[in-house]
């Protein structure tokens, strides 16, 4: 009698969109949009591209689900807070978090207008903008000017690292860079910026989006208090 063996099972057996998903975060993480390929995916996953098309139909969905997977569980790990502040506060740090871990989510933002990452984030803002007691006729421009702030902050913080990263130097030389370039500035024409260049130079990234964020919310409350 003969024995059999059974050959080894591959990878793309247990092949399932999560599993997709996640590879691709990774890929994204340490290659950039430019670096998500079906073709790295499929080497990473030890499959072929067909296995990957037949849960994902191109990089365009691809890149919005795996935003939406990193939004959906930042969004969980943020705890609610005692007041709707405090919930915001927390939900935006998170953000501000997430998209410095992960620079590629502005982009992906981009490709996903209207679409379920985005919707995620506005409707938890939403709701605690709601809870303020914000007359329905203020709630889109509070709950729009807390989105937009949250992610363009979030975005350029990102972008900034990157920069600094493709010119392969820290945090405090990119910012001494800036803060020098300012306080070279014309006094007469740009008293102000030059003002603040040593400020620019020591800021905390943190806690200037925070003390944004608390501007924004003083804003929002005192016109559900009107």
């Amino acid at each position: 009698m003969v024995n059999k063996t059974r050959s080894p099972q591959r990878r793309g057996d247990a092949l399932s969109r999560d599993r997709i998903i996640e590879a691709a975060i990774g890929l994204l993480d340490s290659t950039g949009e430019a670096g998500l390929t079906f073709r790295a995916l499929s080497e990473q996953l030890a499959t072929g591209p067909g296995a990957i098309y037949w849960h994902i139909a191109n990089k365009g969905e691809l890149l919005v689900a795996a935003c939406d997977a990193v939004i959906a569980a930042t969004l969980a790990a943020c705890a609610d807070g005692e007041t709707p502040e405090a919930t915001v506060r927390a939900l935006a740090v998170g953000m501000f978090d997430a998209m410095d871990a992960h620079p590629w989510i502005g982009s992906a933002l981009i490709h996903a207008a209207g679409q379920l990452p985005t919707v995620r984030l506005f409707e938890s803002i939403g709701q605690q903008v709601q809870a303020l007691g914000v007359p329905a006729g203020g709630q889109w421009a509070a709950v729009s000017a807390l989105w937009h702030y949250i992610l363009g902050v979030g975005g350029q913080n990102a972008a900034n690292r990157r920069s600094a990263q493709a010119r392969d130097i820290g945090r405090e030389d990119f910012l001494g860079e800036a803060s020098a370039a300012w306080a070279a500035l014309d006094e007469a024409r740009y008293p102000f910026t030059r003002s603040l260049a040593e400020q620019l130079r020591n800021h905390d990234d943190s806690a200037d989006f925070l003390a944004g964020i608390d501007l924004i919310l003083g804003g929002i409350k005192a016109q559900a208090q009107s």
